[in-house]
């Protein structure tokens, strides 16, 4: 039975999945996990020009919860109660000859969780990474940034300070949030439900955008939700009430200009946000 097949057939039944269940069953979730972390599978990829989620991955990551048991984990100034495969963490008693092998820099107090892979040349400044998320190369993840369970970030990505990228990991066939290569997602701003944020985008402080957000573009006034276009340059907006003027307005994500990579490459973050 091949890996995939395992795991599909383990979730019809998965609440007789435990610490006693098949071997079979424990092997091909570990190996899912290893592969998760390794970078040889990610949970969801662009195929055809369209973001797929392979589902018996993020399901094997639920099951994962099933057949290992909570466990202590004491430290100098405090104690840790958690899953056993997840309390550890991803880096935990490497080398320095393994740091190098990895090719990131991670400051400390960055908890990384096993299951989730982080590309050479990425940064981690004292950030969150959960399982099942991906960091491609050079990504930054600057200061108390959070990437959530199965999140898909792209390379050459800015993820500021304070800012969220959610992770969907229930239910199975749900896409998770994806930032892909070369966006700038500025501070203290939160990207959750799955949203897709295109190549090359800019995000400016403090945006919130999930599936509801409404995306206007400013100069045509169309309205788009959960998928941001390549190059966008994006700004918090609100929209008031057509029917009821006196009400109050409503949070969106302005697409003030879109700008091809050529023009991207030659200019700054501060003259894309300025109008």
């Amino acid at each position: 039975m091949t890996i995939e097949k395992i795991i599909n057939e383990a979730w019809e039944n998965k609440d007789q999945v435990n610490q006693n269940s098949d071997q079979s069953l424990k092997d091909a979730i570990n190996q899912v996990l290893n592969d998760l972390d390794s970078g040889k599978s990610r949970v969801a990829e662009k195929i055809n020009g369209e973001w797929k989620t392979h589902q018996h991955l993020k399901k094997a990551i639920m099951l994962s919860f099933r057949i290992y048991p909570m466990e202590n984990l004491n430290g100098p100034y405090s104690s840790w109660y958690d899953k056993a495969h997840l309390l550890k963490g991803k880096t935990a008693g490497w080398t320095k000859e393994q740091h190098e092998a990895a090719g990131f820099r991670m400051t400390p107090n960055s908890p990384v969780r096993p299951g989730s892979f982080i590309g050479k040349n990425a940064v981690l400044m004292p950030c969150y990474v959960n399982i099942g998320a991906y960091i491609g190369a050079g990504t930054m993840m600057d200061t108390f940034s959070r990437a959530g369970s199965c999140c898909q970030i792209g390379e050459n990505c800015h993820i500021s300070a304070g800012s969220g990228i959610g992770g969907v990991l229930e239910p199975a066939q749900a896409l998770p949030t994806i930032i892909e290569d070369n966006v700038f997602v500025g501070a203290m701003s939160e990207v959750v439900e799955g949203v897709i944020v295109g190549e090359g985008t800019v995000l400016s402080m403090g945006m919130y955008i999930g599936q509801s957000t409404k995306i206007v573009n400013r100069k045509t006034g169309d309205i788009s939700y959960g998928k941001i276009p390549p190059y966008s340059v994006i700004v918090p907006g609100s929209l008031p009430d057509k029917k009821n003027p006196s009400a109050p307005s409503l949070n969106c994500a302005v697409i003030i200009k879109q700008v091809d990579e050529k023009t991207r490459s030659k200019t700054s973050i501060n003259d894309l946000l300025r109008e």
